[in-house]
């Protein structure tokens, strides 16, 4: 059997966050949010004819993503879960992650996601500081986020994941160092820390296009990155991939699909897909998607050279980097065969470094990653 990922895209929020550049919705039309369901419904049935049941995958993760899950009624998740679990292979070991927001969740939704497998919660709390939340054009208070993560953990869920933002116009290290603190005091399972990036046609943008807003100087967000590995890891996290940490065991299983090239399919709204060396993508467009009941809109076969790149670019962002010895058996030559010169560029220059069968990015390599990475795609 060969693994496979689930994707589902819920893109309804309360509010767009002011540096967000996600496919998300602020629509209240509960018919419509119905009508996505019933179109998403339609799409996961005539994916499971190829890839469900009678096929030779089985799906061992289930990411709901958005946009705000937690705002969609709780039953409608429930008949997009339950109609995977009818429809394709499932692992009885399946990871399935929610994504939550608070302020848009209770004790009921939790008991009712709880009861149809969702068994790992991803909280967005962003930050600890009630300031910087309402800076970013959050809907929620570092204390309503409290009481979300302590009720899940209390009644639901042995498996959480604390998202954070750093670099926040504005932000001091004392202010990122405190909301460390506090995330780690309260012993989550995993947290992914993020650099806040600018993005074209973002409210933050245009800010600070019209000078109206100061992006974070690169240094200080370097220092903010630099500290959170370093009390994330003192605290008994591993740093296992550029911007996630978790407790042994407890790394995110659907993401190191992404960064291992693993397959994976993507159901709603804009949803990726990569399966059989193929990687597709659905309309952006809602009333098209309803309509449709799905709607792939751009489809590209990788070439070999394409695999090579996608496998290097998305593998050296895990700190463990790439076995050199998986690269061959995977495309039948050497790594230093394709991309001798540019190993040997970032290895002298300190941002690459060979262990035995493991080529990964160094602490330095970390800092630029990007720069890094692309000599991989452009070379």
């Amino acid at each position: 059997m060969k693994s496979l990922g689930i994707y589902v895209h819920v893109p309804f929020c309360k509010q767009k966050c002011n540096y967000c550049d996600f496919l998300s919705l602020t629509t209240t039309d509960r018919p419509k949010r119905e009508q996505y369901r019933d179109a998403m419904v339609k799409e996961l049935e005539a994916y499971a004819k190829t890839y469900g049941k009678g096929s030779d995958y089985v799906v061992d993760t289930i990411h709901v993503g958005g946009g705000t899950p937690s705002v969609w009624e709780a039953y409608y998740l429930w008949r997009i879960v339950l109609g995977i679990k009818d429809k394709f292979n499932v692992a009885d070991d399946v990871e399935i992650t929610a994504e939550v927001n608070p302020g848009t969740i209770d004790v009921d939704k939790m008991s009712v996601w709880g009861v149809f497998g969702v068994n790992r919660m991803s909280i967005g709390a962003q930050s600890m500081d009630n300031d910087l939340l309402k800076t970013l054009g959050r809907i929620h208070t570092a204390e309503e986020f409290v009481n979300t993560y302590e009720t899940a953990r209390r009644y639901f869920y042995k498996n959480i994941n604390v998202d954070l933002i750093f670099g926040i116009p504005g932000q001091t290290l004392e202010q990122w160092e405190d909301t460390l603190k506090k995330v780690i005091a309260l012993d989550p399972n995993h947290v992914s820390f993020y650099s806040l990036q600018l993005e074209e046609g973002t409210p933050f943008y245009k800010m600070v296009k019209e000078g109206k807003l100061v992006p974070t100087a690169d240094e200080l967000d370097r220092d903010m990155y630099h500290l959170a590995v370093k009390m994330l890891t003192e605290a008994g996290y591993n740093h296992y991939e550029i911007s996630n940490a978790a407790k042994p065991g407890f790394e995110s299983k659907h993401n190191l699909k992404y960064w291992s090239m693993e397959e994976y399919l993507g159901l709603g709204l804009g949803a990726h897909s990569y399966l059989e060396g193929k990687r597709f993508s659905n309309t952006t467009d809602l009333e098209d998607y309803i309509a449709n009941g799905g709607g792939v809109v751009w489809t590209y076969e990788n070439t070999e050279a394409d695999n090579i790149s996608e496998y290097l670019f998305t593998g050296l962002r895990k700190v463990a980097g790439i076995s050199l010895s998986d690269f061959e058996a995977r495309f039948g030559k050497k790594l230093t065969d394709v991309y001798g010169k540019e190993v040997e560029k970032h290895i002298a220059g300190g941002l690459l470094v060979q262990e035995g069968d493991m080529l990964h990015l160094t602490a330095k390599g970390l800092d630029v990653a990007n720069t890094v990475l692309c000599d991989f795609v452009e070379a």
